[in-house]
Parts: structure tokens; C-alpha cells; sequence
């Protein structure tokens, strides 16, 4: 079985977002959609626009320099150091 960074997908309320993908972006998501509705052995078809915000949230969990600014952020009393 095919080991993918997203896994079951969270329903959550949604903010509407419109965006616009180059096509090969979005020919990756569908087939990044597809190969998951497989590895999950749904019968439903996975929709490539969910699939959206949980890669971003994923790609922010894993930036470590994101996390970085965004703790100081929340935290004013640390400081960043380089």
C-alpha cells in the first residue's frame, strides 16, 4: 500500500476560498485524489478540492520557519534568532 503524507480527511466547516491552479497542479490533485480514494478502499471518489487544505496545512506543520515566526508571534516575549 502506498504511503501518503494526508490521510482521512477531517469534515470541518469551510471558509470559501476561490483559486486558480495551473492545469498540471491540478492534474497532480486529481491524480493525488485518486490514488488515495484507492489506498483508503472508498467506493466514493476523493474531490481534488479537498484535498487543498489539508496539503497546506501540512506544508505550515512542517515549515520549520513558519513555526518559528509564528510562535514568536504568539509569544512575545521570545525573541528570533537567526
Amino acid at each position: 500500500m502506498t504511503k501518503l503524507k494526508l490521510g482521512p480527511l477531517e469534515d470541518q466547516k469551510p471558509v470559501k476560498l476561490t483559486i486558480e491552479l495551473p492545469a498540471a497542479v491540478f492534474r497532480d490533485l486529481k491524480s493525488y485524489a485518486d490514488i488515495l480514494t484507492r489506498s483508503e478502499g472508498a467506493t466514493t471518489p476523493t474531490d481534488p478540492a479537498k484535498l487543498i487544505a489539508p496539503m497546506i496545512e501540512r506544508f505550515m506543520a512542517t515549515d520549520r520557519g513558519f513555526s518559528k515566526v509564528k510562535r514568536a508571534a504568539t509569544n512575545p516575549s521570545s525573541q528570533i534568532r537567526s
